[in-house]
C-alpha cells in the first residue's frame, strides 16, 4: 500500500466546505477575542500608577 492510499481516507475533510467554515468561524473568533483581550488590558493597566503600566501590559500580553 502507498502512503497516498492510507492517508488519503485521513483527509477528506479537505474537501468538505463545512470544515472550512468551521475553520474560518475558529480563525475569527481568536482575533476577536484577542483584540478584546489587549483592550481589557489596557483599561485596566490605566488604572495603575505609571511606574507599573509598563509592566502589567508586558505581563497581560505574555
Amino acid at each position: 500500500m502507498q502512503l497516498i492510499e492510507f492517508l488519503a481516507p485521513h483527509f477528506q475533510f479537505v474537501s468538505d466546505p463545512t470544515a472550512w467554515v468551521a475553520l474560518l468561524t475558529l480563525i475569527v473568533l481568536e482575533v476577536v477575542l484577542g483584540i478584546d483581550n489587549l483592550i481589557f488590558i489596557s483599561i485596566l493597566t490605566n488604572k495603575l500608577p505609571e511606574a507599573q503600566r509598563a509592566r502589567a501590559r508586558r505581563l497581560g500580553i505574555s
